[in-house]
């Protein structure tokens, strides 16, 4: 597995007015840039892919916003582009995964397959490569 590194200072929006943003509690403590996902009570905890088929990767909700410890407000990224990861070596149509290790992506399946969305470029002049996330609620179970 080819685990993607986090800058959590560099994590923002490529365009927050196109970009599907929605505020969950914090179940544990989050950073900025991590996976999470929704637990049962309704907060959000950091996702992984390994955690032997429960929540914790079937109800996945996108990319942390900010951070912050139980009980606050952590703006999830649902649909949309973000900058702040590694990843100028991968071919933009790269997908993009959760990881076994909690809250990362990944460029392979984990345990659980559960897609996050693409690596795409910028219309910009060197084609700044940004992460695509797409969580799309209907394919977010594991496939079994």
């Amino acid at each position: 597995m080819a685990a993607i590194e986090v800058t959590a200072a560099q994590v923002a929006l490529v365009d927050p007015i196109k970009a599907i943003v929605k505020s969950y509690l914090a179940g544990s403590t989050i950073t900025k840039g991590q996976v999470v996902a929704q637990a049962t009570d309704g907060s959000v905890d950091p996702a992984d892919a390994s955690s032997g088929l429960g929540y914790l990767f079937e109800q996945v909700r996108g990319i942390a916003l900010n951070g912050g410890g139980t009980g606050q407000a952590i703006d999830v990224l649902q649909d949309g582009e973000v900058y702040g990861f590694t990843i100028a070596a991968l071919n933009c149509g790269a997908l993009l995964h959760l990881s076994d290790d909690v809250g990362q992506m990944d460029t392979a399946l984990g345990t659980g397959d559960v897609y996050l969305g693409r690596v795409t470029a910028l219309a910009d002049k060197d084609a700044t490569k940004v992460c695509r996330i797409q969580i799309i609620f209907s394919e977010a179970l594991a496939a079994e």
